[in-house]
């Protein structure tokens, strides 16, 4: 495990290539990546895509914006410029109250255009590094960064990402990547499976069957599709009776 949590870059890198020669490209790849272990105060502190003003971290340290600094919250303030831009997100068509202009900012190296958004709740600002780019795209492209946080559960949640106790740091990384890769390999198998192959619920009918397979429910289609190959190769080749093949249908089902 230690030897694998010292090359777990090398794996990583093989486990890219594999999807971006497997999954049909969009004309626009969204990559996300987080943020988690960057700061969150003092002079280096990175960019988000979300941000309100900078604000002093808690050791009162200078941040290096430059001298003009641009007020968010005054924008945001004004009743001039908003407009309505139609957009797609989370899946559903909706129109959202906006304004944008162009801006300056040094940790990105040059101009990128600023979004400000009034939600029911406040107000949301977003930048991006392209200034050509469209009021709609960047909302769009956020909204499918956000998707991420659904990855995060199943990881935890699913796999168990991060329960992992063992004593070597390299193992414990090792670990955790095995997770990431096995969540992502099932998310691959299952890119052009039928939804009847990944949600069977006729064990479950008080389930909606035209709910979307969630990863537990690819994970397990895996499962019985791994079985089931075992167990017709084993048939083939054993020439098993009835009985014990529906013994071992049946023992399938208790396990995946």
């Amino acid at each position: 495990m230690a030897a694998l949590g010292h090359k777990s870059n090398l794996v990583a890198t093989q486990l890219v290539v594999l999807l971006l020669k497997t999954l049909p490209l969009p004309e626009r790849l969204l990559l996300v990546i987080d943020d988690s272990p960057t700061k969150r105060y003092g002079p280096k502190v990175e960019g988000a895509d979300v941000h309100h003003n900078p604000t002093p971290g808690p050791a009162d340290q200078s941040l290096l914006y430059g001298p003009q600094r641009l007020s968010l919250a005054k924008r945001a303030g004004q009743r001039r410029g908003w407009q309505t831009t139609a957009c797609t997100v989370y899946g559903k068509a909706t129109t959202k109250r906006t304004k944008t202009f162009l801006a300056t900012y040094a940790p990105v190296g040059g101009v990128l255009r600023v979004v400000i958004v009034q939600e029911d709740h406040g107000w949301y600002a977003f930048f991006c590094t392209n200034p050509a780019a469209s009021v709609q795209a960047i909302l769009e492209a956020f909204a499918d960064r956000a998707t991420i946080e659904q990855d995060f559960h199943d990881v935890k949640e699913v796999w168990g990402a991060g329960q992992q106790q063992l004593r070597n740091i390299w193992s414990n990384l090792a670990a955790y990547n095995l997770n990431l890769w096995m969540h992502t390999l099932v998310e691959l198998w299952a890119w052009n499976q039928p939804h009847e192959q990944l949600a069977d619920r006729s064990d479950s009918p008080w389930d909606d069957p035209e709910r979307r397979p969630s990863h537990a429910n690819r994970r397990q289609a895996l499962r019985w599709h791994i079985l089931r190959t075992q167990l017709s190769t084993l048939a083939r080749t054993c020439s098993l009776p009835q009985e014990i093949l529906q013994l071992a249908e049946s023992l399938m089902a208790l396990a995946a």
